[in-house]
């Protein structure tokens, strides 16, 4: 057989014409003189390639390991393989061994060999792969959206949070970079105290204080502490997210509905139970803060009132209502998240915790967020970075809020619970005409949600609404769909 040379500098490769590759290696590298002779060995500059030879003929073992994992799919045409070099330096065989198995299977039209470019998998008809059962379909996302739940994506601040995480990257001790403190670094800790105090009246000391992977982590960890302590029963308010129901039932707490008025949640209808769950600043969904008399009523109550402020800091036209943690620190549990404020994806949440459960909660601890992220919001929060964002989306929401609530008005409508949040509730009355408009809704690429899904399981359906979220639009998409909800509602 004809042989021909590929040579890299200082070291020169055999290689079958047309069968095998050159070494793979960037060309950029090679020009710049970046690799020197001598330096590139077998499968430096390869990629890897898990096979399993079965029986003792090592050739045949190879052809059918490899012939297999392009018919099943494994390997998708396109995909490159490690050079015959690495990968017998990987597999312990010889090299000849591995490239007479390309050639074959080059020859045979499973691969594709291309001087200068490696070997891929070759291009195959649909009938010549295995079928595989069909996989589950995900979700399209709707092309306008008006959920509540999410912030706009599109706000968030990505430039200055990268260069927040350079910063903290580049000056960190190399002992920051290992495994964290179950709960959370002493720096996000100490500068959510401060913040916590100064934005919330949040009386926090940074030992008190568990960082968690965002608010369902938060509420899991507290219902497993309070099931640990011998709480059973856990008061939820009547609407709110079934998620949350849920958790707290796997974490063995039973959940018993809590009716909500005008004045927010019925406190009194918590008796008995041994700890309540509360979003006072702005209940969700149905938008009413807390009234004073209930807060008292709720800071005084015997049980563990968790405190869910999910956004506490979007208040628009009222002066911000302080956090129920302050009027009793010794058995609330205060609850914060980065989702809203930030994205969800950063998955970062705190609680601020009483000293009696600290032990028992920090014992539940696994799998928190990040360390680089908790030292990126660390350091967000101190230059200063945190605060500009909340300001530059508050003022952007209270926009969009405002649009909302014009935009309803001239289709002789009004809604309610706007004074802060990030949703509101548009009041319909109890007859089906909920799902009536978020079949129609969807129908024109518009997705709502009524005040129904976020009822409890056995709690009377005593009105209903569309709780429409008007912060997760990107800002361009925004007017279409409160076009699209208008002529939806106009019908």
């Amino acid at each position: 057989m004809e042989k021909s040379w590929a040579k890299l500098p200082g070291e020169a490769l055999q290689v079958e014409a047309g069968q095998v590759e050159a070494e793979q290696v960037e060309v950029g590298q090679v020009e710049a003189g970046q690799i020197e002779a001598g330096q590139v060995e077998a499968g430096q500059a390869s990629v890897d390639l898990h096979l399993e030879l079965p029986g003792t003929r090592i050739r045949l073992g190879l052809e059918t390991a490899l012939r297999d994992a392009v018919r099943t799919g494994r390997l998708v045409p396109g995909t490159r393989l490690p050079s015959s070099r690495a990968l017998a330096a990987d597999l312990g065989l010889a090299r000849n061994t591995v490239a007479e198995v390309y050639s074959q299977l080059v020859a045979e039209g499973w691969l594709t060999a291309r001087t200068g470019s490696g070997t891929t998998v070759a291009e195959r008809r649909a009938a010549d792969l295995i079928p595989r059962p069909p996989a589950r379909p995900e979700a399209v996302a709707p092309r306008y959206d008006l959920r509540p739940g999410v912030p706009d994506l599109s706000a968030f601040p990505d430039r200055a949070w990268l260069a927040t995480a350079r910063k903290v990257v580049a000056a960190a001790p190399r002992q920051l970079l290992d495994y964290p403190d179950p709960r959370g670094l002493p720096q996000l800790r100490a500068a959510l105290a401060g913040y916590l105090a100064r934005v919330r009246g949040v009386a926090a000391d940074p030992g008190h204080i568990v960082i968690c992977a965002g608010f369902a982590h938060g509420l899991a960890v507290s219902c497993a502490a309070l099931r640990s302590s011998g709480a059973a029963t856990l008061a939820v308010e009547a609407y709110g997210h079934q998620a949350h129901r849920d958790l707290a039932q796997v974490q063995g707490l039973r959940p018993r509905p809590l009716p909500v008025d005008g004045r927010g949640a019925v406190i009194d209808a918590a008796a008995g139970a041994d700890a309540v769950l509360l979003t006072p600043a702005h209940q969700f969904p149905l938008g009413v803060t807390l009234h004073p008399q209930r807060r008292r009523e709720a800071a005084r109550w015997g049980g563990v009132v968790i405190e869910d402020d999910y956004d506490g800091e979007f208040r628009y036209d009222r002066q911000p209502v302080g956090a129920l943690q302050a009027l009793a620190p010794d058995h609330v549990i205060y609850a914060g998240t980065a989702s809203k404020s930030l994205v969800p994806a950063l998955r970062l949440g705190w609680l601020v915790v009483p000293p009696r459960l600290l032990d028992a909660g920090a014992a539940q601890l696994t799998g928190g967020p990040s360390g680089l992220d908790q030292l990126t919001l660390a350091e967000f929060i101190d230059s200063g970075g945190y605060d500009r964002q909340i300001r530059r989306t508050r003022l952007a929401y209270r926009r969009r809020r405002d649009r909302l609530v014009a935009a309803v008005a001239r289709q002789g409508r009004r809604v309610t619970g706007i004074a802060a949040g990030l949703q509101a509730l548009l009041e319909l009355p109890p007859t089906g005409i909920e799902r009536d408009l978020i079949a129609r809704a969807a129908e024109r690429g518009l997705a709502l949600q009524g005040l129904d899904s976020f009822r409890a399981s056995g709690w009377a359906a005593d009105r209903a609404g569309l709780v429409i979220g008007y912060s997760r639009p990107a800002e361009h998409a925004y007017t279409t769909a409160l076009a699209r909800l208008c002529a939806i509602l106009d019908r």
